[in-house]
């Protein structure tokens, strides 16, 4: 099984061409390095929870729209030296975020079930 990075942020709906252009071009890098896939997703269903929600956890604004990504990779050290060489590329250090960074929640997960 491979490993996956989980990424969750709120991005300004006025935004949603730019978000996309970036998303493509990191995508781009990431795959690069040794990524399988990278996928994000708009969304659309996103309800208030009655204690949390994606909303919540994002600190969700009502001009903003949550999005969910993830990236797969082989293996854990494949994502692990990727990271440090994704970080150091000037293409990636060149992209301006669309969004609050300091909102994003994300993490490293091992795969249980792929069905």
């Amino acid at each position: 099984m491979g490993y996956i990075d989980g990424v969750l942020c709120a991005v300004p709906t006025a935004k949603r061409e730019e978000y996309l252009a970036f998303a493509k071009q990191a995508a781009a890098l990431f795959k690069r390095h040794g990524a399988l896939r990278v996928v994000d997703s708009w969304g659309d269903d996103v309800p208030d929870g009655k204690v949390n929600s994606l909303n919540s956890a994002v600190l969700r604004k009502a001009d903003e729209t949550v999005v969910f990504s993830w990236i797969e990779w082989p293996s854990k050290d494949v994502r692990n030296a990727a990271w440090a060489k994704v970080e150091e590329d000037p293409q990636m250090q060149a992209l301006q975020l669309p969004y609050d960074g300091s909102r994003m929640v994300f993490g490293g997960f091992d795969m249980l079930l792929d069905a």
